[in-house]
């Protein structure tokens, strides 16, 4: 759940300081000492005392007594980061309700001009490991603090949807700041949720998608049932952080490995076979 946003709007300048240069600090430090916060905040003792007493009561900011007294960001820290700068450009005016939750983000509704989507992403601690093999934008050592995994997951998102939209059925891409995108809203349910009329025509029109994708060079790298929604006949295919590109040397691997999730998928819930290598050709041709 992100941070409330009255939170966000009582942040004082002192605690916005406080707030990034911890962001800054934890590139060299996974708790970030206080005597060096201290220097960098140029704030007093007692100042950045009081400050860091009201960031931990808001749920922005960990305390750990490790070898040192240590500071690091939580997610509600990185949050009001990202809508404190999203709200300055005018992308955001009001968090909305929950609707949606993945492995690694949780997606709301927002007012912009207009009805917008915030998504969270939050690449935890658990899926380092996992994502370091998976993901080419991990370092393949060194310190990595969910921080800027989720801020590389986020811009490679909204990297893909810029690439993609508005050739392939993509939400359309508004902002991104930090490990926050900001897109169009897609209506309806996803795949698997969905109950079609003309499965054969859904299924048609996403292997089609697929194909303009790789024309433009992108490979959606983690499509399935989840990953697509429906609405009136109308699909739109979402979660882009995984993609490679198609000069990546297991494309051929993960391109196949997409369409064959989609397949199986409509042959397991609506009992018709499309032939893979008919619908790979299709895609690559």
């Amino acid at each position: 759940m992100p941070v409330p946003a009255e939170y966000v709007r009582s942040l004082h300048a002192y605690e916005l300081r406080i707030l990034l240069a911890l962001e800054r600090l934890m590139r060299r430090y996974r708790w970030v000492p206080l005597d060096v916060l201290k220097s960098a905040t140029r704030l007093s003792e007692s100042e950045l005392s009081y400050r860091l007493g009201r960031l931990m009561a808001m749920g922005m900011v960990r305390y750990e007594k490790v070898s040192y007294d240590g500071y690091a960001l939580v997610f509600d820290g990185y949050d009001s980061l990202a809508l404190h700068t999203l709200t300055r450009r005018g992308t955001v005016q009001a968090l909305g309700t929950l609707i949606g939750v993945g492995k690694e983000s949780e997606v709301y509704e927002a007012m912009g001009l207009g009805v917008v989507v915030l998504k969270f992403h939050r690449v935890g601690q658990r899926s380092f490991q996992s994502a370091r093999l998976k993901r080419g934008y991990m370092p393949d050592a060194g310190h990595c603090p969910w921080i800027f995994a989720s801020s590389s997951s986020a811009k490679m998102e909204y990297d893909a949807l810029k690439t993609l939209h508005p050739a392939v059925s993509v939400p359309l891409p508004i902002d991104q700041n930090r490990h926050v995108v900001a897109m169009s809203f897609v209506p309806g349910v996803n795949l698997a949720r969905a109950a079609l009329e003309e499965p054969r025509v859904t299924l048609d029109e996403i292997l089609e998608n697929i194909r303009e994708a790789y024309r433009l060079g992108i490979i959606h790298g983690d499509l399935s049932e989840f990953n697509v929604m429906v609405d009136e006949g109308q699909c739109w295919l979402i979660d882009w952080p995984q993609w490679v590109e198609t000069a990546h040397p297991n494309a051929g691997e993960i391109l196949s490995r997409d369409i064959a999730n989609i397949l199986q998928y409509f042959k397991r819930k609506y009992g018709f076979e499309y032939a893979f290598d008919e619908a790979l050709a299709m895609v690559v041709e």
